[in-house]
């Protein structure tokens, strides 16, 4: 390296083991990192904020060229451990730093992701739909030759590695003198890799766009952190990734974010309420001259005369029910579940377009449109590793939701099973290819359906006009 280079980056190293010793002041990080030696853990998560108030200089660095200050600070994390605890610091090679607090403009979706962003630290927030396996990365190899009895040792970097020095891909056989060498797997090390897909949140994409999504790399201690389904706030270097083919690219690269935090967000939504409707509402609940109930479900759908008691059913609906665990664990589901059936054009699908607007957490989709497979989830082949992953499915990506399906009776019957698990229990269990999950799907349906014989005929039993 560079003696200029390696100059700055000790300075840099400098104040950032300034900020973690803070002993003569609060003592936060030098607390946090005391817990992390006892915890036997190798990540520090750093607020942004902190490190704004006492190194401002350092912060606008980190953000705009984000790689050189991450080698610094976790240069500066290991130097900084090894003073504390020098067993546990020379047993473990690489401490990591994660970071979290406010970002400004650089808090963005899939969506607002452009080549501006590129080679600075962002903070992006999604759902999980794509899960790879995780699999072990080689970091180091040592090989020993029989011949002259010498170890030899290669270390291999890539363009996911923070420091992405161009290192030889080629596997050592032979060494110089041309001695055959054997590999020692016992004295390698790895590290678990692992690719995720982060797509904007439903209720956040505008109408009539394809959703966008953006790939994830997880490295050592963060793969495994998250499934899909779940909706994540994730902290890294987005980098982009040449693609050369047979000595040339195209020009378009792929983009991938490097991941140094991930951290899950909860899934209940919470209203945002201003002090003007907290009034209104305690106002209201103390009027003794209007049935609420009656009031709230003719504000439902007030554009549809008449179905009082579709619209208190739907209004049920949407408040939920009590959900209980009881001490043994068994979950006693919250869940209500609605079919309406009716002739057509009795503003079915309206009212499900309706509950689609209301609902905080919605997902629509089709009877003939979905498959059994596209509502739970599905195990498909990664068409750039080869491997297999796991997709999550709409009732998956509306846990805590409402899942409206129009033109129930058109779906096949072996579709419509499938969603009885999801109904009953509010969980998918998916055994294919090897994979053994169970995601969460703890949603409500409300489906709409069409009579067997194309109109409603009173003479006969429900189960009949379902067909």
């Amino acid at each position: 390296m560079d003696p200029d280079v390696e100059q700055h980056l000790r300075d840099l190293q400098r104040q950032y083991l300034e900020f973690l010793d803070d002993g003569y002041d609060e003592g936060v990080y030098k607390s946090k990192v005391e817990e992390m030696i006892s915890n036997k853990k190798y990540r520090l998560i750093v607020n942004v904020n902190d490190l704004r108030n006492k190194r401002p200089e350092r912060t606008k660095a980190l953000m705009s060229n984000s790689v050189e200050e991450q080698i610094a600070f976790q240069r500066a994390l290991k130097e900084f451990v090894l003073s504390e605890d020098v067993e546990f610091g020379k047993n473990n090679e690489e401490f990591f730093i994660g970071f979290e607090g406010s970002f400004g403009s650089r808090h963005v979706t899939p969506r607002s992701l452009n080549a501006r962003h590129l080679g600075s630290m962002i903070c992006v927030e999604g759902l999980v739909t794509k899960c790879s396996l995780v699999r072990p990365k080689l970091v180091r190899s040592v090989h020993f030759c029989p011949g002259t009895k010498k170890f030899l040792e290669r270390r291999y970097t890539d363009l996911a590695s923070l420091d992405a020095f161009p290192s030889s891909g080629v596997y050592p056989t032979k060494d110089d003198e041309g001695n055959l060498l054997e590999t020692e797997f016992g004295l390698s090390t790895y590290k678990d890799h692992q690719t995720i897909s982060l797509q904007e949140m439903p209720e956040n994409s505008p109408t009539g766009q394809l959703p966008r999504t953006v790939d994830i790399i997880l490295d050592s201690d963060l793969s495994d952190s998250c499934k899909p389904g779940d909706r994540v706030q994730v902290v890294g270097a987005f980098r982009c990734m040449p693609n050369k083919q047979q000595g040339f690219t195209s020009g378009a690269f792929r983009t991938v974010l490097i991941a140094n935090s991930v951290r899950t967000l909860t899934k209940d939504v919470t209203p945002q309420f201003s002090a003007k409707d907290i009034s209104k509402i305690r106002r209201y609940s103390k009027s003794t001259r209007i049935d609420i109930f009656e009031e709230l479900s003719k504000s439902l759908a007030p554009t549809i005369h008449g179905h009082d008691f579709i619209k208190k059913a739907v209004l049920c609906q949407l408040l939920g029910g009590c959900e209980k665990i009881l001490p043994n664990g068994t979950r006693l589901r919250g869940d209500i579940n609605l079919l309406l059936i009716g002739d057509p054009s009795v503003a079915k699908s309206q009212i499900l377009r309706y509950v689609l607007a209301t609902a905080p957490r919605a997902i629509a989709t089709t009877g003939r449109g979905s498959s059994g497979v596209g509502l739970t989830a599905a195990v498909t082949n990664d068409p750039e590793s080869g491997e297999r992953r796991l997709e999550a499915g709409a009732m998956v990506l509306a846990d805590r939701g409402v899942v409206c399906i129009d033109e129930f009776d058109k779906m096949a019957d072996m579709d419509r099973t499938a969603i009885h698990e999801v109904m009953e229990q509010g969980r998918v269990t998916i055994a294919k290819a090897g994979i053994h999950a169970k995601l969460n799907a703890r949603c409500s349906v409300l489906a709409a359906a069409n009579p067997v014989y194309g109109q409603y005929d009173q003479y006969k039993t429900p189960m009949e006009n379902i067909g």
